[in-house]
């Protein structure tokens, strides 16, 4: 799954989830716009925020939320919490379980 923000010169950055059936990991890509409009973009989407300038931190419930409606798979949901339980263990999960950290990686010409 991958979390994408894009945007351009002349546009406001928006949010994207897609991928959304790929489980095995979970990626946030930044394409052409500055770590403030990404936190900002993340933010107003309700799906995160910017820690700093190499980590994200999504939301769990609301990432879910918006990656769900899209999924094909019958058996999403088990994969969905599969991958929520592997960050966990991988230490990418808040304690409390609302939260991943996901590393930023470029999306430059997403």
């Amino acid at each position: 799954m991958i979390v994408e923000v894009v945007g351009g010169a002349d546009e406001r950055p928006g949010v994207q989830v897609v991928d959304v059936d790929d489980l095995t990991g979970l990626q946030l890509a930044l394409g052409a716009v500055t770590d403030e409009e990404a936190d900002q973009a993340l933010r107003d989407a309700g799906l995160g925020r910017l820690q700093d300038a190499d980590t994200g931190l999504l939301d769990v419930a609301a990432l879910r939320a918006a990656a769900e409606p899209q999924a094909t798979g019958g058996d999403w949901a088990r994969r969905w919490d599969g991958m929520v339980r592997q960050a966990g263990q991988e230490g990418r999960l808040a304690d409390d379980g609302a939260t991943l950290h996901v590393a930023v990686q470029s999306a430059a010409g997403a």
